[in-house]
């Protein structure tokens, strides 16, 4: 294939990645305001947060069919439009404080983010094997990247007062105007399964479903502990400062721009590693990194202590999740089917872990419920060889 047009997609995805962590950070950064103004407990806003994961966990285990119909760029597409339909509910809901208004556009939220990120994934697995070198984890930087900046505009705007609503408006907009422009950047799309000789692409040929391969639910599970541990930080570390260490709402904020930050570095710089020691060594690293640093977080007597222990769990979440769609993503041919299931796993820990702690944070403070976490990842460390590379020889195996 043209490595210009190789290049334009990887611009493309690159971009796509960015805005989707802009925007999911812009409403994380701000979940104690959000708390605030509809007056809910730490457990409330929980219950509130689930229905971002109930509208995921319906689209992600069908984004890969959807996929195979419409391709990625127009899935990317409908992802996005739902998530801004999803984000102008609520920003109607939040000036009216209305909390059923908003978990029916936390909903929409939830289905739009999911379609979105399996298609960015498969389009992020199919760029990286036109390239010949890992790249993902530079993909998933771009969401950690347009994460942090997210979190900084979140932080601004809740120092100087800026309502929800219009912040939320202001990315409807945003995002609608980027999701018809970008994605026609993206890879041509094959439909027909291709011949051995053919560049694979985004097909899933019949037989056994994904959901009954061992090593596919085993790369999963590595998955579930990685978006468990960045997902709880999402959510929760801007409150955890506020709460547990008496810190401002700017100032918890900035607290989770310190750990997207560090996440967003090391997703850079991770794929050199990769190439260097392999998946394996460099993901029991990052999760060591993790558990090491939520820790230092979660036991720190001060905001500098924990900002130190926010840039560790940063640097160990970064590379748990690209590693993973890497992995579902080492047959061509079954791409869409594995990154569909991995993607499941992973963000029903990512959207509904972070919830649950939020129940138990109403019994121990959520400073101390993120100590959960550690179980999740001590199981990730346990299941990392899994994520081996697939010979291409041991892709017919591999559904088996």
């Amino acid at each position: 294939m043209n490595q210009q047009a190789v290049r334009r997609a990887a611009i493309a995805t690159f971009t796509v990645f960015a805005i989707n962590g802009f925007v999911f950070a812009s409403w994380a950064a701000r979940i104690p305001a959000v708390t605030r103004i509809l007056d809910l407990t730490a457990g409330e806003m929980g219950m509130l947060l689930l229905t971002i994961a109930a509208g995921s966990v319906v689209a992600l285990p069908l984004a890969g069919s959807v996929v195979a119909r419409i391709g990625t760029a127009n899935t990317v597409r409908a992802g996005g439009f739902t998530a801004a339909t999803g984000g102008l509910i609520v920003s109607i809901a939040l000036a009216q404080a209305s909390v059923p208004l908003t978990a029916l556009g936390l909903i929409f939220f939830g289905v739009g983010v999911g379609l979105w990120d399996v298609a960015q994934n498969i389009e992020g697995a199919d760029v990286e094997r036109h390239l010949g070198r890992t790249i993902m984890p530079q993909f998933h930087g771009g969401f950690s990247g347009g994460a942090l900046i997210g979190a900084l505009v979140g932080a601004g705007l809740s120092a100087v007062n800026v309502s929800m609503s219009l912040h939320l408006a202001a990315i409807v907009v945003l995002v609608c105007a980027a999701m018809h422009f970008v994605p026609r950047f993206f890879l041509p799309e094959t439909k027909a399964v291709p011949s051995a000789d053919q560049d694979p692409k985004r097909t899933v040929p019949k037989g056994r479903s994904a959901w009954t391969e061992k090593r596919t639910l085993l790369v999963g599970l590595v998955v579930l502990g990685a978006a468990l541990t960045e997902g709880a930080a999402n959510d929760w570390i801007a409150k955890a400062s506020v709460d547990g260490l008496g810190a401002t709402e700017a100032a918890g904020a900035i607290m989770f721009a310190v750990f997207v930050a560090s996440m967003t570095l090391f997703r850079f710089f991770g794929g050199r590693f990769i190439d260097t020691f392999g998946r394996v060594p460099v993901l029991y690293f990052s999760l060591g990194a993790a558990l090491v640093g939520l820790l230092i977080f979660v036991l720190a007597p001060n905001m500098l202590v924990a900002g130190i222990g926010a840039v560790l769990w940063g640097a160990g979440a970064a590379m748990g999740f690209p590693m993973g769609m890497s992995a579902a993503a080492d047959d061509p041919a079954r791409a869409a089917a594995r990154v569909s299931v991995v993607s499941t796993i992973g963000y029903v820990a990512f959207l509904a872990g972070p919830p649950l702690l939020g129940f138990l944070g109403d019994h121990v403070t959520i400073r101390w419920a993120l100590l959960a976490i550690a179980v999740a990842i001590v199981a990730s460390i346990l299941t990392a060889p899994a994520a081996k590379p697939l010979p291409e020889s041991a892709f017919e195996k591999s559904a088996s």
